[in-house]
């Protein structure tokens, strides 16, 4: 067994927010030690992790000192992160100490989406046209020829920060300099919007072999309340597409991995279903957050991901016969969005609680705080999870939670 061979490893868990707390609790599950570090101390990981330290995920020569000093007393065996958009340091972090992990040119490619997008033209991957905006004068000259909708957004965050989709009334001025203001490096790129079912993915790679457990259908029926920001309301498994296109999407996901260069490791593919075919819209060489590797993919077919990534960065081939579907149930996941106001109360909280069909629901914020409309998923005033026998049923538990809730907002102050 895996577990036997890993048992009294210990790996180091850059984050310790809510999305990684089911990792410490994977990794424990395994017999394995987990050293947790985030920024925030009073990160809740914390209280799940073996040992911690107050060191931001991103400060690569703060963390390269504390393993330094650690290992003078104990053995780390890896590294490894979970929703957290940083490859890059997982790459730095991993040559320096020879665990195994993402390359620093793997990581690039899979943080900064201009350069990721070359590197699938390069590959053949199917794309959606795509080009760098250096003024407004250009991105007009370039909807000019591709026609609206476009979508803009910055090359190097996560999390729909600075993504817009352009109308033709829209604000072309506004909104190509507030996605530039979001970019690290103050770069904005722009692509043409393919109209079609959006799908996310999660493939474990090792070698020649490849297997995708997670594949969810996106929710964006709050586009129009959004607009033009793109606020995603969360997935729903089994996906709605037919078996033999989600063998297409697969198919394409793993290509675009190893187009990435991920041999060993985790890719999330954000994927559209257009009438000519699946094209890739973005690819993340890392374990995704919100609920997919924690809930859906688990809930649905009865497979741990994250485990598996685990094994990888601890120098372990995963078990592959583990993640195949063990069975195939409804599983929807949706997010809080009431009108802006402070937090005052919620009503029916018990009578929702009740159904043993909810499996999570949690608010991101506290009665008496100010909720404004959200600008990125980062702003999310809540989220919910429902299972089913069948998708259509989890679905209609899903629109159920929406009606009993009743969530009561104090009208801000002008």
């Amino acid at each position: 067994m895996v577990e036997f061979l890993l048992d009294n490893s210990t790996i180091l868990l850059l984050g310790a927010s809510s999305d990684q707390v089911y990792a410490i609790k994977s990794a424990h599950e395994m017999g394995i030690k987990v050293i947790a570090v985030d920024m925030n101390p009073n990160s809740i990981g914390f209280k799940y992790a073996d040992d911690y330290a107050v060191i931001s995920t991103r400060d690569i020569e703060a963390l390269t000192e504390f393993i330094l000093e650690y290992q003078k007393t104990q053995k780390i065996d890896g590294v490894i992160t979970m929703g957290s958009d940083i490859p890059d340091i997982i790459a730095k972090l991993c040559e320096r100490f020879s665990w195994v992990g993402p390359t620093k040119r793997t990581a690039y490619w899979g943080t900064n989406k201009y350069a990721m997008k070359c590197r699938f033209k390069e590959c053949g991957i199917p794309i959606p046209y795509f080009s760098l905006v250096n003024s407004v004068k250009q991105l007009k000259e370039i909807i000019n020829e591709i026609r609206y909708p476009v979508i803009i957004k910055p090359v190097d965050r996560s999390g729909s920060r600075g993504v817009f989709k352009i109308e033709e009334l829209d604000d072309i001025y506004t909104l190509y300099n507030e996605s530039k203001s979001f970019s690290y490096s103050g770069q904005v790129m722009v692509e043409k919007y393919l109209e079609g079912l959006q799908i996310s993915t999660e493939t474990v790679l090792y070698d020649n072999k490849a297997e995708t457990p997670g594949f969810a259908d996106r929710n964006y029926e709050l586009l129009k309340r959004f607009a033009p920001r793109i606020i995603e309301n969360g997935g729903t498994v089994p996906s709605y597409l037919s078996e033999q296109e989600q063998k297409k999407v697969k198919s394409l996901v793993v290509n675009a991995a190893r187009a990435l260069g991920v041999k060993h490791g985790i890719a999330k593919g954000d994927v559209v279903m257009t009438e000519k075919g699946p094209y890739m819209i973005e690819m993340a060489v890392r374990l995704s957050g919100g609920d997919f590797s924690e809930s859906l993919i688990p809930l649905g077919c009865g497979v741990n991901i994250v485990k598996s990534a685990i094994e990888i960065a601890l120098g372990e081939k995963p078990n592959f016969s583990e993640l195949k579907a063990k069975f195939n149930k409804g599983v929807v996941n949706r997010y809080l969005f009431p009108e802006e106001g402070v937090f005052k109360s919620v009503s029916n909280l018990d009578l929702v609680k009740k159904k043993g069909w909810l499996k999570k629901l949690e608010f991101f914020y506290n009665i008496g705080d100010e909720y404004r409309n959200p600008i990125s998923h980062a702003n999310r005033f809540g989220v919910f999870i429902v299972t089913g026998n069948s998708r259509e049923e989890a679905i209609e538990r899903s629109k159920w939670v929406y009606n009993m809730l009743k969530i009561d907002m104090e009208t801000l102050q002008s």
